[in-house]
């Protein structure tokens, strides 16, 4: 099975989280950042990251801001209010899945 299909799903919250932890990060530094954490093993194309990004800024999760930096444009994501509440819930909900698949995996004898 390839792990891409494993947490395609988890993507939204994982952005969040991270959005959440360092208050405003640009799409690249993002993909690297679950590459670092994971230590490789989860790796986000920008495929999968831009059009995410622009559902949630379209749905007032994420807001963004230009950033002219050296003789580039940097474009910075950042939770909106509304997207600071969401997180928890995306995480609660990520939790109780994995207790859930927990109990397929690892049943307990009758």
């Amino acid at each position: 099975m390839n792990k891409t299909n494993l947490y395609k799903g988890c993507l939204e919250p994982i952005v969040m989280q991270l959005l959440r932890e360092n208050n405003r990060m640009y799409g690249y530094e993002i993909t690297q950042k679950v590459k670092e954490l994971t230590k490789g093993e989860l790796q986000i194309t920008e495929g999968a990251l831009y059009p995410l990004l622009h559902r949630l800024e379209a749905g007032g999760i994420l807001e963004s801001e230009m950033e002219n930096i050296g003789n580039r444009i940097r474009k910075y994501y950042s939770l909106t209010k509304a997207g600071k509440k969401q997180v928890q819930h995306n995480l609660d909900e990520v939790k109780t899945f994995l207790q859930t698949l927990n109990l397929i995996i690892n049943p307990k004898p009758a």
